[in-house]
């Protein structure tokens, strides 16, 4: 499907090499890539619909150093959306109260009814946009109950919640950050491995350093701020199982859309 990459770290540290061998595997995910550096002046997503190895704008980006203590990368190999700039990743869309939010996906949803009404209101034709526009609505009613803007505990609730009804039957490999705080999950085993150095964590797919990286936390929320765990949420125990009866079904269904 795809792959992901994030960064949390407490002070700027070099990124470069990690992010060229994070791109190498585009050779496997040819169906575009992105790249957002948060604490950059004004961060703006990169991001092209072809393969990260044929980019000669990401050649030269990675020529210079990339410092930094908050990046997200992804390369895609799509199943649901065309090779589309709107279709590929990272999405960004700010909240009701103006947080930035940004989000990463390695997965497909198979069955979650909720996410539907979205299908009109987005700009690709991603699952994965999809997820990120259910969030901010339930954000939206919190917000609109509280009669104020979430706190950071109250945000991740909000998520854990989500994530807890969603990743049943659901492959839910996520890199999502608020501006505050980054979190992650994944429910499909040997698919997320992290790796800690100093008060840094880097959190991907597949590792992209030498070194040895851990399997992330199964099927549990975690968030993290300037490189450390901050909330641990519940484990939901939604294990996801490659269905290949499901999968053709699901492309089937949006061939004839």
């Amino acid at each position: 499907m795809c792959e992901i990459f994030g960064l949390s770290a407490s002070v700027p540290r070099q990124i470069t090499p990690e992010l060229k061998e994070f791109f190498s595997h585009s050779t496997k995910h040819p169906d575009g890539w992105g790249l957002i550096v948060f604490d950059e002046e004004n961060p703006s997503v990169e991001k092209e619909p072809l393969p990260a190895y044929r980019s000669s704008y990401l050649k030269a980006r990675l020529q210079e150093p990339i410092k930094t203590g908050r990046m997200f990368a992804h390369i895609r190999l799509a199943t649901i959306g065309s090779m589309t700039r709107a279709n590929t990743h990272p999405f960004v869309e700010k909240d009701c109260s103006g947080r930035r939010w940004t989000l990463i996906h390695n997965g497909t949803i198979f069955d979650f009814p909720k996410l539907g009404k979205y299908g009109i209101l987005q700009r690709g034709t991603t699952d994965s946009e999809r997820i990120l526009l259910y969030i901010l609505e339930e954000i939206k009613k919190e917000t609109e109950h509280k009669g104020e803007a979430l706190d950071a505990y109250e945000r991740f609730d909000v998520l854990d919640r989500v994530i807890y009804d969603m990743s049943e039957g659901n492959k839910l490999n996520l890199l999502i950050y608020d501006e505050e705080l980054m979190y992650a999950h994944y429910n499909a085993e040997g698919t997320l491995f992290f790796r800690r150095q100093n008060d840094d964590i880097m959190i991907a797919t597949k590792p992209v350093t030498n070194e040895d990286w851990e399997p992330f936390p199964f099927t549990t929320l975690m968030a993290y701020k300037d490189g450390k765990m901050v909330i641990e949420g519940t484990n939901h125990g939604h294990i996801y199982t490659e269905n290949k009866t499901a999968m053709d079904q699901l492309l089937m269904t949006y061939s004839e859309l």
